[in-house]
């Protein structure tokens, strides 16, 4: 049974105070666990089967479940979630490389809350008693865990974050239901990352602008795509600029000498040297 999921709302920053409790952003994807008469199916956000792919939490509770939490590969070494590690996880498809990977690139489920237990609906009991329900369980094995949080200090928290390395943290009011929609009542606080680029190109047809930053030798290498962050003035810009320095263009680009430089906030950088989820902010001059 799959119940879709309670989205985040984003915060302006990070906060205290004492009606919420704070807990750290796991790098991972949203995963639904559900037991029920004895089965168990895991879902993503998007209500998409991938029980096949973490054959390691095929587990039983001792009783008919719902579960809300994030699958994420942690390395070992680090303690912080490998995103990609995870997203080679879920793209595998084939049972010999899934076998593989299992050993290779283990996950760990990561709860948050619990939505059903034992054929009762706990969605409309407050935040504090559904952890207290979910603190009680005994989970089924060691690819099983349960997030920890903290009362009020969120501040104090979000410091420890960032020196971690880590992706964020999330503010939950203590009192909130649990709804199947974005609320303000769950907030999120990304510990961005910060760059400054060259704008070497845009999308024909979705939008789009390519970036590049210098690498050690003086060149410019490619680091993706800004989707994001750009309103209609900063667009109008853009293209009004970019339209004198057109060096070439292919199928889906047009490329520009690199003369427009911006600032992105990102998640992190990639194994690959690519930005992830980069965000316009401005252009500099």
């Amino acid at each position: 049974m799959f119940i879709e999921p309670m989205l985040l709302a984003t915060a302006p920053g990070p906060f205290s105070h004492s009606n919420y409790i704070f807990e750290p952003k796991v790098d991972g994807h949203r995963l639904i666990y559900s037991q029920q008469a004895g089965a168990i199916r895991l879902y993503t956000r998007h209500n998409n089967d991938c029980s096949r792919q973490y054959p390691e939490l095929l587990l039983p509770f001792d009783d008919d479940i719902i579960l809300d939490g994030e699958v994420a590969c942690v390395d070992p070494a680090t303690g912080i979630s490998d995103f990609e590690a995870v997203m080679t996880r879920f793209q595998a498809k084939k049972a010999d490389k899934i076998d593989r990977l299992r050993r290779a690139l283990p996950v760990t489920f990561v709860i948050f809350d619990i939505l059903q237990y034992k054929g009762r609906d706990l969605r409309e009991l407050p935040l504090t008693e559904r952890k207290a329900i979910l603190s009680s369980l005994t989970l089924p094995g060691t690819s099983f865990g349960v997030v920890p949080y903290i009362e009020g200090a969120g501040e104090e928290l979000f410091e420890q974050v960032r020196a971690w390395g880590m992706e964020g943290m999330v503010g939950k009011r203590k009192n909130s239901q649990y709804v199947s929609r974005r609320s303000d009542a769950w907030q999120k606080v990304i510990n961005w990352s910060y760059a400054e680029v060259f704008i070497t190109g845009y999308r024909k047809e979705e939008f789009g602008w390519l970036t590049a930053v210098l690498d050690g030798s003086g060149k410019l290498r490619p680091t993706g795509i800004i989707e994001h962050g750009p309103g209609p003035k900063e667009k109008k810009a853009f293209y009004g600029v970019s339209q004198g320095i057109v060096s070439g263009e292919d199928k889906n680009f047009v490329y520009l000498d690199p003369l427009i430089r911006g600032k992105v906030k990102f998640r992190n950088w990639t194994k690959s040297g690519m930005l992830r989820t980069p965000v316009f902010m401005d252009f500099i001059a």
